[in-house]
């Protein structure tokens, strides 16, 4: 079930966070370009103080604890995010700063 849906991600090309059980680990803001056999081959950049690092390292499917992926984010601030109009209401975020309902 695994394979599958890193297969999955590998397609879609998102970025993911993945968590290395046997190095007690979080590879942040990865990209999963390759899967042959038991070996994922992830790609990702580490931001040090003084240079950027890219780096790709392969791991085994079954040193892979966990995978997550960032949905959607909303920058913070006083204004109102845009909205399609075919968003259903139930998917909106709802607007705490400028509620105007006055209960």
């Amino acid at each position: 079930m695994l394979h599958r849906k890193i297969y999955q991600l590998c397609c879609d090309g998102r970025e993911v966070s993945i968590f290395l059980r046997d190095q007690q680990r979080w590879i942040e803001c990865a990209r999963i370009i390759d899967i042959e056999g038991d070996l994922v081959t992830l790609r990702y950049e580490i931001d040090d103080e003084e240079e950027v690092c890219s780096w790709e390292e392969m791991v085994r499917l079954e040193s892979i604890g966990a995978v997550s992926q960032k949905l959607s984010s909303v920058l913070r601030g006083n204004f109102d995010p845009l909205v399609s109009d075919d968003c259903p209401e139930a998917e909106r975020i709802p607007n705490h700063h400028n509620d105007s309902n006055p209960e």
